[in-house]
Order: structure tokens, then sequence, then C-alpha cells
């Protein structure tokens, strides 16, 4: 099974048919996709301006959406780097037990699903670097109480998500599952008493 960076050089590769660089800049979403596969996807056609389902697309604009998820893999896994040195710091140190940030971060080890979007036609417009250098920005501080990302206020608690967890805040702005460690206790409470208000 080909990796992230050699479905990259198909990708580029001007000799490779325009079908098989398509397929496999869909491919690096099996390794790589922040929002969840067809959320990701999607994001990239709309920055790279070509259509989801175009079979033929510009060959140029097929670059310019994997050079934006390269981008994004290289923030991610820099800090995944950090996170692991910081682990065995710790460990090392003493302190086994992880903290709900670890706890979080098991769910998205490799960077599937970093910042889930249920829906695949709702996240954030910018740059997927910028998005993940946000979200990191935010678990490496003290918790808020909006969304790390877009600053939105509207944090909707959904317990139907495709994704695990299967139940936790979306923002209402930019569509992704915020992460639990990102917000306080009551940001979330919030989140969750809007859910049983709406459900009332």
């Amino acid at each position: 099974m080909a990796g992230f960076r050699s479905l990259a050089r198909q990708v580029r590769d001007p000799r490779c048919d325009l079908a098989l660089r398509r397929y496999s800049l869909r491919k690096c979403l099996e390794r790589f996709a922040p929002y969840g596969h067809r959320a990701t996807w999607d994001h990239l056609c709309s920055r790279a301006g070509f259509g989801p389902e175009d079979r033929s697309p510009d060959p140029a604009r097929l670059v310019a959406a994997l050079e934006e998820l390269e981008e994004a893999r290289a923030v991610w896994l820099a800090y995944e780097v950090e996170f692991a040195e910081r682990r065995r710091k710790e460990k090392h140190d003493g302190l086994r037990r992880p903290g709900s940030v670890d706890d979080w971060h098991r769910l998205t080890w490799g960077g599937f699903g970093v910042a889930w979007c249920d829906d695949p036609r709702v996240h954030p417009r910018g740059p997927l670097a910028e998005v993940l250098r946000r979200l990191i920005a935010a678990l490496e501080r003290a918790p808020g109480s909006c969304c790390p990302v877009c600053d939105g206020e509207r944090l909707d608690w959904r317990d139907d998500l495709d994704h695990e967890p299967s139940a936790g805040p979306v923002c209402a702005d930019c569509g992704i599952l915020v992460p639990r460690p990102v917000l306080t206790p009551g940001a979330l409470g919030a989140a969750r008493r809007g859910r049983l208000l709406m459900s009332a």
C-alpha cells in the first residue's frame, strides 16, 4: 500500500494519467484528513478551484490542493513529534497517567479527524495549516469558551457524530468538532444545556 509521499509524487507526475493523479490525491486523504475524508476533500476542491466530482481537473489545481494538504500535514507531524517527546519526558519524570489532551490525541493519531467536520460541506474556510496551528495553540494553553479555529461562540452539542467521540460540541460557525480539552467546563456545560433546550 502506497504511503503519503509516494501518492504525492504521483499527483505531481505529469507522466501519470490525470485520473490517476486525481485518484492519488484522494488516496492521500486516507493517510491525512484533518476534517475527515469527505470534508477535507470538499475543502481542498473549493480552495483549489475545482469541483469535488470533476473527473478531469486542471493538473495545476490538483497540485495546489496537494501543496495545501502537505503544508498542513507538516504542521501536524511536527506537533506529533513534540507531543511524543513531552510524553516521554513526563513518563521519565513519573507522570504515567495521561491527561485529557492525551486522551483526545490518542483518537486523532496520524491526523485523521483532528478538526472533524461531520457535515462535509461545512468546514473552516482558511488554509488547513492555519486551522491546525490555531487548534494546536489552543491545546497548549488554558481552556477557553469559544471555538479555537474561528473564535465562534455558538457551540452546539451533538450526540450523533460519525466519529469518535460520537458526541461533543460542534462549532455552529465553522463546523468543527471542538476538542473538549480546549474548552472550559462552563463552555462544555453551556453547549450541553443548549442541546437539552433544543430537544425539550
